[in-house]
């Protein structure tokens, strides 16, 4: 798959058959997220993979819309410092989980992005240092059946490019 079929073929999975991935499939995703861009090559993130189910499902109780990540045969964490201080951080943060999810969807994952809205809560869970910050999490596994075939178009579906593109000026 090249990148433009990625592109316009992802999208958001959230139920996932019960099936583990296999450990170069995980190393691939992961991998694609430590290669992303960031401001200046800061790189200011740290990965959290889980794969035990338990922390999965823990995990999912920590965002209003995470519960996603309770059936995902994988979750990553994207640990950031303090958003707050330096704007890119979150925009490298997205980086890395677009990267991510790219690299995901080539190899036949699904994936869907999680907000955590209780990092307190996370850091007992995942026993990261008080120095780092979870925000964004990302489920992933092989899709199911049901969540890949064929739908028709959504009203409205995408803005055509003239609507969000200002060409020279607004």
């Amino acid at each position: 798959m090249n990148v433009q079929d990625a592109i316009r073929t992802k999208r958001a999975i959230r139920q996932f058959e019960d099936k583990p991935l296999p450990a170069a499939v995980v190393e691939q995703i992961l991998n694609a997220g430590r290669l992303s861009q960031s401001s200046k090559n800061t790189q200011p993130w740290q990965f959290v993979a889980v794969r035990d189910r338990d922390t999965l499902l823990a995990l999912s109780k920590l965002g209003d819309w995470a519960g996603h990540l309770a059936g995902a045969a994988l979750g990553v964490a994207i640990l950031t410092p303090y958003p707050d201080e330096k704007f890119q951080t979150m925009f490298d943060a997205g980086q890395a989980a677009a990267y991510m999810q790219l690299a995901a969807w080539e190899l036949g994952v699904g994936s869907c992005l999680a907000s955590i809205y209780q990092p307190d809560a996370a850091r007992d869970l995942l026993g990261f240092p008080a120095e780092w910050h979870l925000r964004i999490a990302i489920s992933f596994g092989y899709p199911a059946p049901e969540t890949v075939a064929p739908r028709p178009p959504r009203p409205g579906g995408r803005k055509p490019l003239a609507d969000v593109v200002h060409w020279d000026k607004w």
